[in-house]
């Protein structure tokens, strides 16, 4: 299990504005981008967000969705799930993805 440092939810915003607003929304009922809705994140099975059409890869993965999954996720997307769709290339440093789960832990709720 990875040692996930302490996060901080303002910063965890500001890098969900930069880096993932442009595909995906957190907000309950909010629409479907590239990326699915974000809203309900936390304790979802990969690939079933309603509405969403997911790669089989996605689907097939199989976990879910936690501070422990979304930090190794967050670091390489497409190695953590050959096959995703998801462009990203992934956040390499650990506070920057601690921020960021901070903030989808309040965000997604």
């Amino acid at each position: 299990m990875a040692d996930i440092p302490a996060g901080d939810a303002e910063k965890g915003k500001k890098i969900f504005v930069k880096k993932c607003l442009q595909c995906h929304t957190v907000e309950k009922g909010g629409k479907h981008k590239v990326g699915p809705n974000l809203n309900g994140l936390f304790g979802r099975k990969t690939g079933s967000a309603p509405g969403f059409q997911y790669t089989q890869a996605n689907i097939s993965k199989g976990i879910v969705w936690g501070k422990e999954t979304l930090f190794e996720y967050l670091e390489n997307p497409k190695k953590f799930i050959p096959g995703t769709k998801m462009v990203f290339a992934g956040l390499k440093k650990k506070g920057e993805r601690a921020d960021l789960i901070a903030y989808l832990q309040e965000g997604t709720k």
